[in-house]
């Protein structure tokens, strides 16, 4: 509860811009230090545990136009004098990290997970973080580009 009225309600106060009925999720983090440098138009969507920060070695601007959709556990951050703007309708997809404009009408996210080796020795089953990674063998991609 709250997404839609509470936790606007609060970043309002704080000084971050929010339009109508922008829902805001469970544990996301707006710029603690310069709230007014975050906008947030109408109808857009952050999920949970996003984090938006507008300011590294100084302060720059993040919008977040209309209908626009964060993923959960996203981050998007700007630069001294920079803005980053989530285009509108833009759909930016869970655990991406954002550091520059997304077009709007556009789903973005990470590359897929990728295969990095062989466990011989579970994680749960190994005595110590040492004896688990001596236990992961690296699996080579084959010539075509692809995993065996």
């Amino acid at each position: 509860p709250g997404g839609f009225s509470l936790r606007p309600v609060l970043h309002r106060l704080r000084g971050v811009k929010i339009g109508e009925g922008v829902w805001i999720g469970d544990d996301v983090y707006l710029d603690e230090d310069f709230p007014g440098a975050i906008e947030i138009q109408d109808n857009a969507a952050i999920a949970t545990r996003c984090t938006l920060i507008a300011h590294t070695k100084g302060v720059g601007k993040i919008i977040i136009e209309k209908g626009a959709a964060i993923g959960a556990g996203s981050v998007i951050v700007c630069g001294f004098g920079q803005t980053v703007k989530i285009g509108e309708g833009a759909v930016v997809s869970a655990g991406s990290t954002v550091l520059n404009d997304v077009p709007a009408f556009t789903l973005c996210g990470p590359p897929r997970i990728k295969v990095y080796g062989q466990v011989t020795v579970p994680f749960r089953d190994a005595a110590t973080f040492d004896q688990f990674r001596r236990g992961v063998h690296p699996i080579r991609a084959k010539s075509n580009g692809t995993h065996p």
